[in-house]
């Protein structure tokens, strides 16, 4: 393996310089031909590529597909990378873009890190634009850390997707027709907003001590047939039926500006999905049921919640079908067992 690479893109920089990241990846992608996708994905003999990328707004649409590249900004408040498609779009052929379509930024390939930058999707409220990815995060071993993903709904998405689609079209874009490859991702003192299922996927995903910013919509919710008004859902995860884990969320924060008691911690994408909150913090917003089922049935997704604290994590009125873990069982969802032996740290 030769030396890293390591290219600038920003005014002022070092050669070899760009102006915008799409130049730059286009640059360190210039030799490399994709392998087909693979779980574990394959140890390439591939030189490591670092894009330093000056701090700016940076309104550019990215697909990134050549492996053991880092994006490395100058401060998660300083480099933003931003782009504003949505689901509602109406496209050429007369068509909608749909949802999976619309990301600012998709990894497309395994061994990527992202650092120190922001990835927003500035399509506005999903009420009125309909579904709008900030990441489309692709790949096995994907990490992130100090970064910021901003979005309204399905501001996160966390391949791959499900087998099927529940309606003819929902899939329609980068992922319909391939494999459905299973990655291992890790997002470490991230900052991720959104409203509705604005996480959400069939990815292994390791949350560390990150903030999940639940937004208050400027288009309020219907009421539900509770007659109460519901502002959002954290997750929405679609588990392979096989795998013991979708989402862990290990000593993060959960905040928001929603009403109190108006956004649920997850609801199930598909029927096995996945998802645990270990000692996290969870203000008032969250709902005193904790979880929603989506009219799936019970008995296949799972639900669990250890030593959280704050003013929504009572556990008095939480949905039947979720369950408290015990500190023995928390022994499952160590860092190491979750990823299956990748060291992210």
């Amino acid at each position: 393996m030769c030396e890293d690479l390591h290219v600038y893109v920003g005014r002022e920089q070092p050669a070899p310089c760009f102006s915008t990241i799409g130049e730059a990846i286009a640059y360190v992608s210039r030799d490399y031909v994709p392998l087909p996708p693979a779980y574990p994905a394959p140890r390439e003999s591939l030189s490591p590529a670092v894009i330093h990328i000056a701090p700016g707004v940076y309104r550019e649409k990215l697909v990134l597909e050549r492996p053991h590249v880092t994006l490395e900004g100058s401060g998660a408040s300083d480099t933003v990378l931003v782009y504003g498609d949505h689901a509602l779009q109406i496209l050429e052929d007369g068509g909608k873009r749909g949802t999976f379509r619309t990301a600012t930024l998709r990894i497309h390939t395994h061994d990527v890190t992202l650092r120190h930058l922001t990835v927003r999707n500035d399509a506005g409220c999903g009420r009125l634009v309909g579904q709008a990815i900030a990441l489309y995060a692709d790949g096995d071993r994907l990490r992130l850390e100090n970064c910021r993903l901003l979005g309204s709904q399905d501001t996160l998405f966390t391949a791959p997707l499900p087998l099927r689609e529940a309606q003819p079209g929902g899939f329609t874009g980068p992922g319909e027709h391939l494999p459905r490859t299973l990655g291992r991702q890790y997002y470490e003192h991230c900052h991720i907003q959104g409203d509705v299922d604005f996480i959400f996927g069939g990815g292994i995903c390791y949350f560390e001590e990150c903030d999940i910013f639940a937004a208050k919509a400027p288009v309020p919710p219907p009421e539900s047939p509770e007659g109460q008004a519901v502002y959002g859902y954290l997750t929405a995860a679609s588990t392979f039926k096989e795998r013991p884990y979708g989402y862990v969320f290990h000593r993060c924060r959960l905040l928001g500006d929603c009403p109190k008691g108006s956004v649920y911690l997850g609801r199930p994408w598909r029927e096995y999905a996945r998802t645990v909150y270990l000692e996290c913090y969870m203000d008032e917003h969250i709902h005193p049921a904790g979880w929603a089922d989506w009219g799936k049935e019970h008995g296949h997704f799972h639900y669990g919640e250890y030593a959280c604290y704050g003013p929504g994590s009572g556990v008095g009125l939480r949905a039947d079908f979720s369950c408290q873990l015990t500190e023995r069982e928390t022994e499952a969802y160590r860092i190491e067992r979750v990823l299956e032996g990748w060291s992210p740290r």
